[in-house]
C-alpha cells in the first residue's frame, strides 16, 4: 500500500470537513449531508482497488 493513497484519503476527508463547516454555518444542513455522503463514497471508491488487490494478493499466497 503506497502512503500516497493515505495523503489522497486524508486529503479528501480535510475538504469535506472544510465543506461540511462552511455549509453547516451558513444554515444548508441537508447540502453539507449530501457533501459528507459524497466524501465517503469516493473514498471508498478510491479504496475497492486496493482491496481488489489485497484479494489478488491472498489468492497468489496460498494458490487458490
Amino acid at each position: 500500500m503506497n502512503i500516497d493513497l493515505i495523503f489522497r484519503i486524508a486529503g479528501v476527508g480535510i475538504i469535506v470537513a472544510v465543506l461540511n463547516m462552511l455549509l453547516q454555518r451558513s444554515g444548508r444542513d441537508e447540502q453539507a449531508m449530501m457533501t459528507t455522503i459524497a466524501g465517503l463514497v469516493v473514498v471508498l471508491m478510491m479504496l475497492v482497488g486496493e482491496i481488489g488487490t489485497l484479494f489478488d494478493t491472498i489468492r497468489e499466497v496460498f494458490n487458490l
